[in-house]
């Protein structure tokens, strides 16, 4: 085991080696405005980042907000209602949310294996559902609805954030299996390209190896490294037309396109074409 020290230091390699993006939305749409902050550096070995998505003007209609599947926790909240506030786990496929034609969402998205490491919550009790904060978190729901004002603006509510996930990792005794920390940065550095069973050769059985991912990621080892490849290929940007010439899913273990397309389809909700085009 790590003691809580050498923990965070071994944390810093999976920032290094993920960036976990959500890219269905444009950062400045004409109704629809996405962006992101980087946390303190205090805290940048657990959050990834704090977000917003909000509408500069009523929508016509309702909107679908498609969320890839990237590997995190997020903790979200409705500004204008902060006690309207959620925890989303590890999700295996897209998910898609009717959000309606007007809101203001901001969120926090944890880096991979973060969440259960601050607040001690069994990640595969989060997987692929969204539920209520005030179910898993009560005391952190509540803070959010005295500590955040509708009036805030995005910048000042990321301040308090800061301050709070700080005070929050202060708070905590990790100690952590560097079995698993090799396991998750073996993942990082193969791009999600590997086989379990011969490549992740940590010391830990595949019931142990199951058993650990499933608490701190939400998932097994599998399939968070299909999401980890997934991830890879949104990273490195291609456009529909460098996607069929340089066929980049090849590098990361696709034997043929159709394979390629089904996957992808089933993270993002549409097919790399309309990705990247």
């Amino acid at each position: 085991m790590l003691n809580s020290e050498n923990a965070v230091n071994e944390l810093k390699t999976i920032r290094e080696y993920y960036k976990p993006i959500q890219p269905t939305v444009s950062t400045n749409g004409n109704e629809i405005y996405y962006q992101e902050r980087q946390p303190n550096k205090e805290i940048e070995n657990y959050v990834y980042c704090f977000w917003q998505l909000k509408t500069k003007k009523p929508l016509n209609k309702d909107y679908n907000y498609r969320v890839v599947s990237d590997g995190c926790i997020d903790i979200f909240f409705n500004h204008n209602l902060p006690n309207e506030n959620f925890v989303m786990g590890f999700c295996r496929k897209y998910t898609q949310f009717s959000i309606g034609k007007e809101f203001d969402y901001i969120g926090i998205r944890f880096l991979p294996s973060a969440f259960p490491i601050l607040f001690r919550v069994d990640a595969k009790t989060l997987s692929n559902q969204s539920q209520e904060l005030n179910k898993i978190l009560p005391d952190f729901s509540k803070w959010i609805n005295l500590a955040i004002k509708s009036s805030d603006s995005f910048e000042a509510i990321t301040k308090v954030l800061n301050e709070k996930i700080i005070e929050n990792s202060k708070n905590q005794n990790i100690h952590y299996d560097h079995r698993f920390l090799d396991s998750l940065n073996l993942i990082f550095q193969k791009k999600g390209y590997l086989d379990i069973e011969k490549d992740l050769n940590t010391g830990l059985s595949l019931r142990q190896l199951r058993r650990i991912f499933n608490f701190y990621i939400g998932t097994t080892a599998k399939s968070f490294s299909n999401v980890v490849r997934f991830q890879h290929i949104l990273n490195a940007k291609p456009s529909k037309q460098s996607l069929k010439e340089n066929k980049l899913y090849f590098d990361v273990g696709f034997f043929d396109q159709a394979h390629f397309i089904k996957s992808f389809k089933t993270f993002y909700g549409v097919t790399p074409s309309l990705a990247f085009r």
